[in-house]
């Protein structure tokens, strides 16, 4: 998207250190000081300058600037400099206070996105699912991926359907809940929860179970979303929806279908030691050639190491995980 005079100046700005801003605003009109202030902060609050585009300004502006040099700046620091050394500390103070409620107006969530995973999970706590799904539909995709894997199961699922059929909420309705939050994060700052070692693994499952169940088209775009953040966590929430312990969850016809793709002898493998549930829901959906055949292979089989036939299982499950990423898959009694 193309810059505005206004924003590129603001992007420049941002660039520099506070003693050389001061010196190329010195003597322009304040009601322009606050004007650019205002822009300034805005942009830093929305995450729309980053330095590849301030560094592509810079050099717009004075060819001299070399590539690498490095932009970060203080924005509190830059405001209180640049602002005083201009218009006088009193002036600095009004426009400050202006600033902060004009970025608001603009962005209702800033500094909630900027807010830690915690502090946000504390905020909410006894929140109505329509609040939270409103707050997570501001956050980026991986933050909300976090917050909703750790939400309780039955909370979770609420807000994520709120997610996906939100109901209109108007900018007041917003207002109230942004500044709600925005009070509590501020009582909230550095707070941490406690996670229990192997938990991350547990919350994704619970997140996937979830995401399961929704409607392809809508599921699809939420795992679309957290790929673009973390394909790593999107490829383990992929095969969290299907593990081997679901199959006895696992309608009848959709079991026949993706058991017609396994070999006997892996079958014979995948069930040894398994729960007799599951032994008997493949039993029930297999042929009675291919219940022969399988009782042929066990008859046959030398006891099978552990990895042989987590292997195992990992195939019988490949067919079910497939159905399912195409929308086939039917699922029970979960």
């Amino acid at each position: 998207m193309a810059l505005s005079g206004k924003q590129k100046a603001a992007m420049l700005f941002m660039s520099l250190d506070a003693t050389t801003a001061t010196e190329l605003l010195e003597g322009m009109d304040p009601e322009a000081v606050e004007d650019l202030a205002v822009e300034v902060a805005y942009m830093d609050a929305s995450g729309l300058c980053d330095r590849k585009k301030q560094s592509t300004i810079a050099r717009e502006f004075c060819n001299s600037l070399k590539q690498n040099q490095s932009y970060g700046l203080n924005i509190g620091r830059f405001f209180n400099e640049m602002l005083i050394n201009i218009i006088g500390e009193e002036k600095a103070g009004k426009i400050r206070s202006q600033v902060q409620k004009a970025t608001l107006q603009k962005d209702l969530f800033a500094s909630i996105r900027s807010a830690s995973v915690d502090e946000l999970m504390l905020a909410m706590d006894g929140e109505h699912p329509q609040t939270i799904a409103a707050i997570l539909s501001e956050l980026s995709p991986k933050k909300s991926q976090e917050i909703l894997s750790i939400l309780p199961e039955e909370e979770r699922a609420k807000t994520v359907w709120k997610m996906t059929s939100p109901d209109l909420l108007g900018f007041s309705v917003k207002q109230r809940i942004a500044t709600m939050t925005t009070e509590r994060l501020k009582s909230l700052k550095g707070e941490t929860l406690t996670m229990k070692p192997g938990r991350r693994e547990e919350n994704l499952r619970n997140l996937a179970v979830v995401l399961s169940g929704l409607e392809k088209d809508v599921r699809d775009q939420l795992l679309g979303e957290i790929t673009k953040q973390d394909e790593d966590t999107c490829t383990m929430i992929k095969r969290l929806m299907i593990t081997w312990e679901d199959i006895d969850t696992i309608a009848d016809r959709s079991l026949q279908e993706s058991l017609r793709n396994v070999e006997s002898g892996t079958l014979a493998i995948a069930i040894y030691g398994a729960d007799e549930d599951i032994i008997q829901k493949i039993r029930s959906n297999i042929s009675e050639r291919a219940m022969s055949i399988l009782d042929e292979e066990i008859s046959m089989m030398q006891d099978p190491l552990e990895r042989e036939i987590l292997d195992a299982r990992e195939q019988v499950v490949k067919p079910l995980r497939d159905a399912n990423e195409e929308g086939k898959l039917r699922v029970e009694g979960r």
